[in-house]
């Protein structure tokens, strides 16, 4: 199976008074176009996932539906899972995934989350990487079960320079 773990795009700064709840903060406009040239250059290299998983906030799940839009996927392919909020505990999502007929999967979530996600599946001791807004890690399931290998992490900067 491939996995790729995506970090949401900008969203509505906390601080700003008009700032909805955390739950509901949704990607700024900027968000959306980086999110979108971001989610091309990932079309660019040939990502096609059976399933996209996004967390229930609505930053990630507008970022789970930018991606499967460049991506040529159906909105219906888009689940939801609690097991992508920020506070859950990672191998929790893994239960959820294992369960797939999947070649490909997608999971749309938070920092640091999606980075815990990233240390646990690679059988670190704790966090290596620090995924930007909109920026994707892929791994990779080796033959054996539960074991997966890193294949790349690409910022959204680098994304969108493949779209172009």
């Amino acid at each position: 199976m491939i996995l790729y773990l995506v970090r949401h795009g900008i969203a509505v700064d906390r601080t700003d008074p008009k700032c909805p709840p955390e739950a509901e903060r949704p990607l700024t406009a900027k968000g959306v176009q980086k999110t979108r040239s971001a989610a091309l250059g990932l079309e660019a290299l040939g990502a096609k996932p059976d399933v996209l998983i996004s967390s229930p906030y609505v930053r990630a799940a507008q970022t789970a539906e930018i991606f499967a839009e460049a991506l040529g996927s159906s909105p219906e392919k888009i689940r939801v899972s609690e097991a992508l909020k920020p506070a859950e505990n990672p191998a929790t999502i893994l239960n959820e995934i294992s369960r797939l007929r999947a070649k490909e999967v997608m999971l749309v979530g938070h920092a640091p989350h999606l980075d815990l996600l990233v240390s646990h599946l690679a059988g670190a001791r704790g966090p290596f990487t620090s995924l930007k807004k909109a920026g994707v890690a892929c791994l990779e399931q080796a033959s054996g079960h539960g074991r997966w290998e890193l294949r790349w992490i690409l910022t959204p900067k680098l994304l969108r320079d493949l779209a172009d």
